[in-house]
């Protein structure tokens, strides 16, 4: 048997070589289609997302009958939540503690109407009056400027300039109780169901709250839901009854200074102060304007017209900037521009009480936000 033929090393230590494996392009299609319908879905996520948005602000229009009246009676109860609780670790049963607190409001709130609707009656009544009124005195404080204008428009006239045609202003119409009297039910009828909801969720709130921490799947998803809760529950009802009590000292303090200026009825535009201040920005300029015209209307004299707005601009420069950042702290402000654009969305799909609901709602989402992972960037876009 002759020997085997030598084996040569180098040959033997190469490899072989594999052969080829020929793939079909079958089996790359489906691969290639699911990276392009991923593709096709990254690119409807923008479009989505403002149908959404729009769907979103179409119910809120349509629903504000039913929706301001419940976000009203959750604003209310949230603020009045800690008197409630507060009773209630003294052994007064919740439903008995949020019958007083009630009708401690309800007094408050009813006496405030008393005294305040006599006088706002009176100058609904007169706004006609008012308002030629407060003409006269305009054009009587700007006579220089308009014969300065005069004498311009006569000069370029004799240059071959036409002056332009004069405006006819139209005569206010007269005021009428009878729109008054046709939504005075339906403001009653609001007002019951708000009252009625304000006491279903003070009495069975934390009932709710624990049904829905029991609602998660597990203990830990549980203690985390409960943290939340109550964290969001406790930082917003502070803000809210904090925000109310000054708000109201505001009020009173700017009744305070009009009654020492000899101002007409001063609570009425203390009361007036203490809701548009729940607008920040907007509340005080409005208020600052509107007290202008009630000083023109009252005084002769330039100054003594405009220390009435002077001292409310003072006053309210002080509580925005000084007061209530040192109450709630730097983390309760809010950025100006989001503020103004807050309300601008609220007050175009629920009107005014939905510019009066705006900010204590952007509040809320932004204490929510914080506690919630993932929606952190929310709440360091709308911060001051």
């Amino acid at each position: 048997m002759p020997p085997p033929p030598p084996v040569n090393p180098a040959v033997a230590s190469v490899p072989p070589v594999p052969k080829p494996v020929h793939t079909t392009p079958g089996k790359r299609r489906p691969r290639a289609l699911v990276r392009r319908r991923a593709r096709r879905l990254r690119s409807l996520r923008v479009p989505l997302l403002v149908l959404m948005l729009l769907a979103i602000a179409a119910t809120l229009v349509l629903a504000s009958s039913l929706l301001i009246p419940l976000v009203l009676a959750a604003f209310i109860a949230l603020g009045l939540n800690p008197i409630v609780a507060g009773l209630s670790r003294i052994y007064v049963p919740r439903a008995i503690g949020s019958l007083l607190v009630m009708l401690a409001l309800g007094a408050v709130v009813a006496g405030s109407v008393s005294a305040l609707s006599t006088p706002a009656a009176a100058w609904i009544k007169q706004a006609p009056a008012v308002v030629h009124e407060l003409g006269y005195k305009l054009r009587r404080m700007t006579r220089p400027l308009t014969e300065v204008s005069h004498a311009a428009s006569q000069s370029l006239a004799g240059i071959g300039v036409a002056a332009p045609p004069a405006v006819q202003i139209a005569p206010p119409n007269g005021f009428s109780f009878g729109s008054i009297l046709q939504v005075a039910p339906r403001a009653l009828a609001e007002a019951l169901t708000v009252a009625l909801l304000v006491f279903f969720f003070l009495t069975y709130g934390h009932q709710m709250r624990t049904r829905l921490v029991t609602a998660s799947p597990g203990f830990g998803y549980r203690r985390v839901a409960l943290r939340l809760v109550r964290g969001i529950q406790l930082e917003v009802s502070r803000y809210l009854l904090t925000v109310t009590v000054i708000n109201v000292c505001l009020g009173l303090l700017t009744a305070l200074v009009l009654w020492g200026l000899k101002v007409p009825d001063p609570l009425l535009w203390g009361g007036v102060a203490t809701l548009l201040n729940f607008m920040p920005y907007v509340g005080a300029i409005s208020n600052t304007l509107l007290l202008l015209v009630i000083g023109l209307l009252n005084f002769n004299s330039p100054a003594h017209a405009l220390l009435p707005a002077a001292c409310f601009a003072f006053m309210a420069a002080m509580e925005g900037n000084v007061i209530t950042p040192m109450i709630l702290g730097r983390r309760m402000r809010l950025s100006p521009v989001a503020i103004l654009v807050w309300l601008l969305i609220w007050g175009w799909m629920w009107g005014i009480p939905g510019a009066l609901l705006a900010v204590p709602m952007l509040t809320c989402v932004k204490l929510i936000t914080e506690w919630l992972p993932g929606w952190e960037w929310f709440a360091r876009m709308v911060e001051r």
